[in-house]
């Protein structure tokens, strides 16, 4: 669940993104991925104390009450809301590259995403192992052309490729910020296997192995990718790529395209398995507790949560619908600055949790929790005001949600 949620879309398109900085990016890449991995570290030590599903919701709730809980598990819902039209938008992009009839209008585009969406739904309601099995499958399988095209840059590439250190001649602060910031969309994901807890063996222990070994697994096959590409590309053209793996892909002869291709459609379709099933388990976990309506908490026969599927599922077809008005690419920019943005608020916080657990007897673990909090609230920043006033709107509007539910049970009750 870790690797095959972070490895969804942004890695195909980062080396052509980060060219411009220079290699200075890689340095980016390194923060990055501390700040990833020591927010795997607070997690897996969050996880390591409960067997409740819910992930930060249960984290949160556990610290500072029933709606902080329910506010960071309402944000964090609609992050991976988000997040499933974005990768969506992006495996229709892909498809579209390889079959040009389907991306010839926004249309079409959009119907291919809803049909993802709506197909893999399908799958997670026929049961969690369902929805568990084709995330083992295709994370297996978009790992495949990563690591042949890293093996390929390291016997046929070229270091006199890579971009100069700095050509822009940023100040080297600055350029850290905005390649740190750029990388961050790959690594949302890192809390993907904490959610699910209450279908998961033995998770106290499996989970915390499972977070850091799959941040540390995507942080160095992310890292060697892009170098991979860069020593297989010349700068001036990988600047100007919007396909970089499959330039990079093209030392391998006609088959270089459409393994890269494939590997790409595995990954985006993989990465929006993973959100989908995390949508369903988010809300059933607050229902679970009283905190949200019951049918949300209504399970199949295979243990899926049906109505939170679909309900999850249907904001992110609608979300799709409403987005495609302003084009494939400007949709896939709003909605991966809002999925980010809502789910680096939880990391935040949860991250707030464990220094309140730990600050009288585990000083260690407390700086972890503190560095995770400076690392998140540094990239939420970086999202720019517009989007920080959106995702304030859109977490606001989870209290009417929270009382109505409340006001409802009381009067049950009596």
């Amino acid at each position: 669940m870790t690797v095959g949620v972070m490895i969804g879309s942004g890695v195909f398109l980062l080396p052509s993104v980060l060219a411009p900085y220079g290699s200075i990016s890689f340095l980016g890449w390194l923060l990055t991925s501390a700040g990833a991995i020591v927010i795997a570290l607070v997690l897996g030590r969050l996880s390591s104390r409960t067997e409740r599903s819910g992930g930060f919701y249960v984290y949160t709730q556990e610290a500072f009450g029933n709606l902080p809980g329910f506010l960071i598990g309402w944000g964090y819902w609609l992050a991976l809301v988000f997040a499933v039209t974005a990768i969506a938008v992006a495996f229709s992009g892909y498809l579209g590259s390889v079959i040009p009839a389907l991306g010839a209008s926004s249309l079409r585009q959009a119907l291919v995403a809803a049909a993802l969406i709506w197909t893999l739904t399908a799958i997670n309601i026929r049961s969690v192992g369902s929805g568990a099995s084709f995330q083992l499958v295709t994370t297996l399988l978009k790992l495949v052309p990563l690591v042949i095209v890293i093996v390929v840059g390291v016997l046929f590439g070229e270091s006199s490729n890579i971009p100069p250190f700095n050509p822009q001649d940023l100040s080297p602060m600055k350029a850290l910020a905005t390649t740190a910031l750029l990388t961050m969309w790959a690594f949302v994901g890192i809390e993907a296997s904490v959610v699910a807890a209450d279908d998961v063996i033995d998770p106290k222990r499996t989970i915390p192995r499972a977070v850091i070994a799959g941040t540390i697994t995507v942080t160095i096959v992310y890292i060697a990718s892009t170098a991979a590409v860069m020593m297989l590309v010349p700068v001036e053209v990988l600047a100007e790529s919007t396909a970089p793996f499959v330039d990079a892909a093209s030392k391998l002869g006609a088959i270089g395209g459409p393994l890269i291709a494939f590997g790409a459609l595995v990954s985006t379709a993989g990465s929006t398995n993973g959100n989908i099933l995390l949508a369903g388990q988010m809300p059933m976990a607050i229902a679970l507790d009283g905190l949200a309506p019951r049918a949300l908490a209504k399970r199949s026969a295979g243990g899926a949560p049906v109505f939170a599927l679909v309900l999850s599922s249907i904001l992110s077809t609608a979300l799709l619908t409403l987005n495609y008005t302003s084009g494939l690419l400007a949709a896939f920019t709003f909605l991966i600055e809002m999925s980010t943005l809502c789910t680096l608020l939880p990391y935040a916080v949860s991250a707030m949790a464990e220094l309140k657990v730990s600050w009288k007897n585990a000083k260690a673990w407390a700086v972890l929790a503190l560095l995770a909090v400076i690392y998140s609230v540094f990239a939420m920043a970086g999202s720019g005001l517009d989007v920080i006033l959106w995702g304030l709107v859109m977490l606001l509007a989870g209290l009417p949600v929270f009382y109505l539910n409340r006001r409802n049970r009381a009067n049950t009750a009596v």
